[in-house]
């Protein structure tokens, strides 16, 4: 697909569990606005498949609503009418293969009434459980097999829970499908400053001659949440803070900062050297994990001046339970670029501020020709990507302050995609949907990926499930994680970069 092509191709969506949250918030709203931007062809339709017994008028009531409620009041009625127009839902047990055949019969009619060749993609916003059983049910009448147009799958996280469950889920899905229909999806690459990581460091010469060990002191990675996990306690029971966050969010941050210069931006070259990064990350040893690794758990503390409850006082947690809400590592990438530079990441619920960066901290310069000035000691230098909530980037470096005597000042340049772009409504989704019907698959990812960010996670998951944590909670609601956290740098003499410092 050239980066150039302004429409998707002609095209039917499938959502299975259309009327879950994910549809409701996220999917609607990013397909409402890719149409508005005129990204979405005329020849479009999409089809809700749940369990829930309805007809497509209900189905498109709730849509509607929907619509109304995160798009706003601006909306457009007339492009609104389009989408009622092209929406429609039909309902039964996904293991029952009728649900399967009016499905199959559904399409069909659309194809007809909106002349649609005959290519679909399905998008599983189910469990992962459902994941093979939904696959080989479309599978059986026919609806995989690239005959007569193109047929892709999207896959939503988790995809696994660990090593040997990715490689089962994995090698049950190419059971079925060609790796090339498969699109595992990570919402956070529609994230415009993410995507922006590789036009910043490759499409400008100013930063990749420095991007390496010569240069680069570490690297940090945070995403922070101030949230707790609401109504997810069940749900996070199961996996906590490493498996939800790590290996897909963080690790593809980390590959898209570390990786090098691909040959091409076709998605199998960007994606190859994303993984020969993860392939480079040391392996955990069990004296590894207690040394570089940390884990935490909310107690009761207070955000804006309202106390919060502990993680255990949550719905649906065990009141004993020793899940982490917090977990952060010191991690090594031994090839020629990164050796002896180390990547510091963290995730957390209930943290004292909401932001997602990468911060990059350069090498201190030689003080001699300071000595005999009024500088004590010289401004660091580092390059800030702001991921959210503000997306853009920060050159932080040091500055003569202006007197008659020599003295250093801290500057920040700022980048700031609002400030120079305008206001970009975003879910985080179109772009993904987008690449998807056009078959661009750079954004998702591929199953070796997947497996590798497994293989690194699953020692770390090993210890921790062998040695239950026995002071949780160990971070109080609204603070920055664990004091263990902050030694985790501290004993490198280094500090974590906190937005409200």
């Amino acid at each position: 697909m050239s980066e150039t092509q302004k429409q998707a191709d002609a095209c039917t969506m499938i959502i299975f569990g259309a009327t879950g949250d994910l549809t409701k918030r996220k999917l609607f709203p990013a397909l409402y606005n890719l149409a508005k931007a005129k990204f979405l062809p005329d020849n479009f339709a999409i089809v809700g498949v749940g369990r829930q017994e309805m007809t497509s008028e209900d189905f498109r009531s709730q849509i509607r609503g929907n619509l109304l409620e995160f798009i706003g009041k601006d909306i457009d009625k007339e492009l609104l009418k389009w989408f009622e127009a092209r929406t429609h839902y039909t309902g039964g047990d996904f293991a029952d293969k009728k649900t399967f055949t009016e499905l199959k019969k559904l399409l069909k009619e659309l194809d007809k009434q909106f002349d649609i060749p005959e290519n679909y993609f399905f998008y599983l916003a189910t469990p992962p459980a459902l994941f093979g059983l939904v696959t080989g049910k479309v599978g059986e009448i026919g609806l995989s097999a690239e005959t007569d147009g193109w047929r892709r799958f999207i896959y939503e996280k988790p995809f696994g829970h660990d090593l040997e469950s990715a490689k089962k889920l994995n090698a049950e899905l190419q059971c079925l499908l060609k790796e090339s229909q498969i699109y595992r999806i990570d919402h956070y690459l529609g994230k415009e400053t993410v995507q922006n990581i590789l036009v910043f460091r490759f499409g400008n010469s100013i930063f990749e001659p420095i991007w390496n060990r010569n240069y680069i002191d570490h690297v940090q990675i945070t995403v922070a949440e101030r949230l707790g996990v609401e109504q997810r306690g069940g749900y996070y029971e199961t996996a906590g803070a490493l498996r939800d966050m790590i290996p897909n969010h963080i690790f593809q941050l980390v590959t898209l900062t570390a990786m090098e210069p691909p040959v091409s931006f076709e998605a199998d070259a960007v994606r190859n050297e994303q993984v020969k990064i993860l392939r480079a990350i040391q392996t955990f040893s069990p004296e590894d994990v207690l040394k570089n690794t940390v884990r935490g758990q909310y107690g009761d503390g207070e955000l804006d001046g309202k106390k919060k409850a502990a993680y255990r006082a949550e719905a649906n947690v065990d009141p004993n339970s020793n899940t982490e809400t917090f977990a952060a590592l010191k991690i090594s990438i031994d090839n020629w670029r990164w050796a002896g530079v180390p990547f510091y990441v963290r995730t957390g619920k209930r943290m004292a501020g909401k932001h997602s960066e990468i911060v990059v901290q350069f090498k201190k310069a030689p003080f001699m020709l300071f000595r005999e000035t009024g500088i004590e000691r010289l401004t660091t230098n580092r390059i800030i990507i702001h991921i959210q909530p503000d997306e853009g980037i920060t050159l932080h470096f040091g500055a003569k302050i202006p007197g008659p005597i020599v003295n250093m000042g801290a500057v920040d340049m700022d980048f700031n995609y609002l400030d120079h772009f305008g206001d970009q409504i975003s879910t985080g989704y179109e772009r993904l949907l987008f690449d998807c019907m056009t078959g661009d698959a750079t954004l998702f990812q591929r199953a070796d990926m997947v497996e590798a960010s497994w293989s690194i996670v699953s020692p770390v998951l090993d210890v921790w499930h062998a040695i239950p944590a026995r002071d949780f909670p160990n971070y109080e609601s609204g603070s920055w994680g664990p004091k263990e956290s902050d030694a985790l740098l501290e004993n490198d003499g280094r500090k974590w970069k906190n937005t409200l410092d």
